[in-house]
């Protein structure tokens, strides 16, 4: 998949966030506000807004995955084809996100949808807790 499909364009911006995401790798999970302090700091000049606007235009386009946290907050990871189907432990203190598999997981999902007659597309799961550090 590449960024010039559907006639978007691989703006300056939108590469930097891409590389940012593939240069700290699947399993990494940032929220816009982390992505643009990251880029800032590289003396990339870009805005929020801006940051805002490309993290759902790359999670439209299959680049990156958007994780929804309780407190109503997003982050967001590069897509893995590694480890497509994998699943969430977040912290409702700190936002804290930690990744597991289970195939026990991926089989539920597979066979409601299968027993609802829906074509299963992904199947992961969102566990929340408290982190040791926040007990």
């Amino acid at each position: 998949m590449e960024l010039h499909q559907d006639g978007r364009r691989l703006t300056p911006q939108r590469k930097k966030v891409l590389d940012l995401f593939q240069r700290i790798g699947s399993g990494n999970h940032l929220s816009a506000e982390e992505v643009h302090s990251n880029l800032v700091q590289s003396n990339a000049r870009v805005s929020l807004a801006t940051i805002y606007r490309t993290l759902r235009l790359l999670v439209k386009m299959g680049f990156l995955h958007e994780l929804e946290l309780n407190d109503g907050g997003h982050r967001f990871e590069l897509l893995s084809q590694d480890h497509p189907d994998h699943h969430h432990l977040i912290c409702l203190n700190c936002g804290r996100t930690e990744e597991f598999e289970s195939e026990q997981v991926v089989l539920a999902g597979m066979q409601a949808a299968e027993n609802k007659g829906f074509k299963l597309i992904e199947s992961t799961l969102n566990v929340r807790g408290i982190c040791p550090d926040c007990i």
